[in-house]
């Protein structure tokens, strides 16, 4: 038989220390608005923050340091003391509490996300990290397992998964900081990767081969020789023995056909449609009995 382990149980705070400010609540209620109102509220408050202050550290060790959270507790403090009625026949500790505590409740769920996280998966994470607490009764205890969690918590594992993932997502981590089990002090900056700008050159290269393949073979020639051996215009019209002014028109319905081409088969394939050039291909294997034939392609369009 397995023995019981049991959590200790935190002493409840007595408020025998709370003070007696009945008959200033009363004024208080009874005076309009202006210094005097304001001296008293102000009394009030400095009286009830150890109050405050006792709710506030109820929340440390969750990623934000006492003095904020004190500092968000006296500000709901200060709202509890301007609302509070004592007509209504409530002592002022029951009234004061929930609106402190949603106070600080409400700083954590809006604030203090470095990245805002939807709310249903911040109440997944409050929910996740209190079904851990619970499962874990003792110093050695691991992390529960996803199922372990959805089952005392009554929620799906898809949730738990999602509770889980935001756990680590409270706090950001600065790109500054040195990659961890690193003994080079690299930073996670240094392990990001750059632009390449060759990748695009490949992507483009790819884009017009076929295009070329179907150029006629004068205006393959040209284009291979002023972009793959550098020659001028008036050098290309020499060797094909034509005009240095045909060589430059050429040039450009040979560049326009393929740049049409290319933004053409684009948006075809966007559509998820099949191109022209697919569609000759398959042509050509079908009259071919299923080979493809090799082609005659000039090494530019290779």
């Amino acid at each position: 038989m397995c023995a019981v382990r049991y959590r200790p149980q935190r002493a409840r705070h007595s408020h025998d220390d709370a003070p007696d400010t009945t008959a200033d609540f009363e004024r208080l209620a009874a005076l309009p608005e202006g210094p005097e109102r304001e001296e008293l509220c102000g009394r009030l408050v400095e009286a009830w923050l150890p109050m405050a202050h006792r709710l506030a550290a109820k929340y440390r060790n969750r990623g934000e340091t006492l003095e904020d959270l004190e500092q968000v507790a006296a500000l709901g403090l200060v709202k509890a003391v301007g609302r509070y009625d004592p007509a209504q026949g409530t002592p002022f500790v029951p009234f004061a509490i929930p609106t402190i505590t949603g106070e600080i409740r409400r700083h954590f769920r809006d604030r203090t996300w470095d990245v805002h996280v939807p709310r249903r998966v911040q109440e997944l994470r409050n929910r996740v990290r209190s079904a851990i607490r619970e499962l874990n009764t003792g110093l050695d205890d691991g992390l529960p397992s996803v199922e372990r969690i959805a089952e005392h918590s009554g929620m799906s594992e898809e949730d738990v998964a999602t509770g889980l993932e935001a756990l680590d997502s409270f706090r950001s981590l600065s790109l500054d900081a040195t990659v961890p089990n690193s003994d080079d002090g690299f930073s996670l900056a240094d392990t990001f990767g750059e632009p390449e700008p060759e990748y695009d050159t490949v992507v483009a290269r790819e884009a017009v081969k076929p295009c070329l393949r179907e150029l006629p073979e004068r205006q393959r020639r040209v284009l291979y020789l002023r972009y793959f051996r550098d020659m001028t215009q008036s050098r290309i019209g020499q060797e094909l023995g034509i005009s240095q002014m045909h060589v430059s028109r050429l040039l450009s319905k040979s560049c326009e056909r393929v740049r049409q081409q290319v933004e053409r088969d684009r948006r075809v394939e966007r559509g998820g449609g099949r191109t022209e050039r697919h569609r000759a291909t398959e042509r050509h294997r079908t009259a071919g009995g299923g080979r493809r034939r090799p082609e005659r392609v000039h090494p530019a369009a290779a």
